[in-house]
């Protein structure tokens, strides 16, 4: 069952005509006003009808808890098929929507429901309160109504946040903050940042560089993508690739939808909750991927490994994974539905073996920092059991940063992991975009019969580490814009010279230097340098001004004198300076700024004249 719980200042609603499977309304009441309600949107699924008493019963404790929390005065239960694509038979929602009301009623609620199988207009008014939005993925699983003491005191507990630096623990706001980064991060982890409300400016560099853009024609969080975009991906692509397969990775490609009847991917996928893309046939139900972890852990499963072989790496990029974000939350390259997402999972012995596997990946997340030209700031995440059994690594491995970190402690385990650490860039309005990451995984070993022959013999469950290099691909390049907006105060905005679609720009002055602009093109080109020229009709200085807005960090306007041979003039993007370099120099240069980056040819026609205007 999936259900959206609607804090609301008011629900109006009207019924307009029935359907077939329609339920008669009592009393002819066809509309109805609910103040102060929470409307709970409800869409019955055929997996539902298993067990349709356990599932009534976890909706009702789970409606319940929310309703005491936010103080309503109403249930307003409102049947809602467009949560879900894979819906119960008309007969079982119906059952299942009238024990949900029964059972509210009978825990003294004041509750409503809006009737089945027919035609509505609504008008809600939404509270905009932190719990007024609410989603939730309710299962026939069972839950233990028997909770101790303890385990009451463990729910009542909160994470507790620190600043860790050279062995030294701070309270949060006792730490004097000479990052400003770091300050911004910890008011979001606290809940203190208050949103703006603007569009971050990546959005409209984006569209404006040419990238990427909104696909109207798909679900909301989908982008086309423009040549320059798509060879930026591809970049960055085989930058991961080459990151993690110098490290002895082995790359795989696994389906992106996965079957919900397998107990370990309906378990596993359960852990990520209602933010799933699910879809039906006739006989199955099936889920779109959010990650690659499903496909991975099959592979392992059904390979003979033991103890000689780890720790043992496999690697994917996920073209694409899907989450089904909230719609309010979806935003340019930052928050998708649908993403690009490196992923690899590492299996590890034991959870030492894992912490020293970790300790290498911190050193390879640091790396992508430095070549992309993006500050992190981190957040080292341990439960607390964890960290005190293995205090002295949470320590050196936070110190393997080399600048205070944030430190969550969180009261026990509500994942599948025990420690993780996050690598935020923080955007032009002083919010995180999560990046790389790292997290060690104790449950997926045995969830889906991972095992690997150790030195006696014994088929043991192995750790299993989860690394993304540097987070999706699309929230790698929104960082970049971000960081171009920020730089603009002090210096131009640029992409890092391997990522930049045009690297250098050739401009001829007048038609008899086209000539002389293709020879050095082609001379340029034949080294692996994305070169191109502007030959439309359009004055020097309108040409020159466009090579900046693309971005390009060389541009060479060729002249009379150019003519003649010789040095050529370079307008440098990152100094603002012109200077006399050979062409061999300026290739040179380009050589050493890229050196050990990945490289695609350009994929543009080489004239500007013959290109498409996107």
């Amino acid at each position: 069952m999936r259900i959206l719980l609607i804090h609301s200042d008011y629900l109006k609603y009207k019924t307009k005509s029935k359907t077939r499977i329609a339920e008669e309304i009592k009393d002819n009441k066809k509309e109805g006003v609910y103040e102060n309600a929470l409307v709970v949107f409800t869409a019955v699924e055929k997996e539902d009808e298993v067990d349709m008493e356990t599932v009534v019963e976890n909706a009702i404790n789970e409606i319940n808890d929310v309703f005491g929390k936010v103080g309503a005065k109403t249930v307003a239960i409102y049947p809602y098929a467009h949560l879900s694509s894979s819906l119960s038979t008309p007969d079982a929602a119906k059952k299942i929507l009238t024990n949900m009301e029964i059972g509210l009623e009978k825990l003294g609620l004041n509750v409503k429901r809006v009737p089945f199988g027919w035609y509505k207009s609504f008008e809600i008014s939404c509270k905009g309160h932190p719990l007024s939005e609410l989603s939730r993925t309710i299962t026939a699983e069972k839950v233990d109504k028997e909770v101790s003491d303890d385990d009451k005191k463990s729910e009542s507990e909160k994470s507790v946040f620190y600043i860790l630096t050279e062995g030294e623990i701070i309270d949060v706001d006792e730490f004097n903050y000479e990052e400003n980064d770091l300050k911004k991060l910890v008011d979001y982890e606290l809940g203190r940042l208050e949103s703006s409300g603007e569009e971050p400016p990546h959005v409209k560099l984006m569209r404006e560089k040419k990238l990427a853009d909104y696909e109207p024609s798909a679900d909301i969080g989908h982008l086309r993508w423009y040549p320059k975009g798509r060879l930026i991906r591809d970049l960055l692509s085989d930058y991961v690739y080459n990151l993690v397969t110098e490290r002895g990775a082995m790359p795989v490609e696994t389906p992106i939808m996965y079957d919900l009847s397998d107990d370990a991917i309906r378990v596993h996928a359960e852990k990520f909750g209602e933010r799933q893309y699910r879809m039906g046939t006739k006989n199955k139900q099936l889920m779109l991927r959010y990650a690659c972890c499903f496909g991975a852990f099959r592979i392992l499963s059904d390979s003979f490994l033991t103890w000689k072989n780890l720790p043992i790496g496999i690697y994917e990029l996920s073209t694409y994974s899907f989450r089904l974000e909230k719609k309010g939350e979806v935003v340019g390259l930052k928050r998708l539905r649908g993403f690009t997402m490196p992923d690899l999972h590492t299996v590890c012995a034991d959870i030492n073996q894992s912490m020293k596997e970790f300790d290498g990946q911190i050193a390879m997340c640091k790396q992508t920092g430095i070549d992309l030209g993006v500050n992190y700031e981190v957040i080292m995440r341990a439960t607390k059991s964890f960290l005190e059994e293995n205090k002295d690594w949470v320590y050196s491995a936070s110190d393997k940063i080399g600048k205070p970190v944030l430190l969550e402690i969180l009261p026990e385990r509500k994942h599948y992991w025990t420690a993780k650490m996050d690598f935020a860039a923080i955007d032009y309005l002083g919010r995180p975009i999560e990046n790389p990451t790292i997290q060690i995984d104790v449950e997926s070993g045995e969830r889906f019969g991972i095992t690997y022959i150790n030195q006696d013999e014994e088929e043991i469950n192995p750790i299993i580490i989860h690394c993304s290099p540097t987070g999706s691909i699309e929230r790698v390049i929104c960082s970049l814009l971000e960081k171009s907006a920020v730089d603009k105060k002090e210096r131009p905005p640029m992409l890092p010279i391997w990522l930049t679609p045009t690297q250098v720009r050739i401009i001829p002055i007048a038609e008899r230097h086209i000539e002389r602009s293709e020879e050095l093109a082609k001379q340029i080109r034949d080294q692996n340098i994305r070169v191109d020229i502007d030959d439309r009709h359009e004055t020097v200085g309108k040409k020159i001004r466009n090579a900046g807005g693309e971005w390009a960090p060389y541009v060479i306007v060729i002249g009379d004198r150019e003519l003649e041979g010789g040095a050529l003039t370079v307008n440098i993007r990152e100094t603002n300076k012109k200077i006399l370099m050979e062409i061999d120099d300026l290739v040179n240069k380009i050589h050493e700024e890229t050196v050990g980056m990945p490289f695609r040819k350009l994929p543009l026609p080489i004239k500007l004249a013959n290109r498409v205007s996107f």
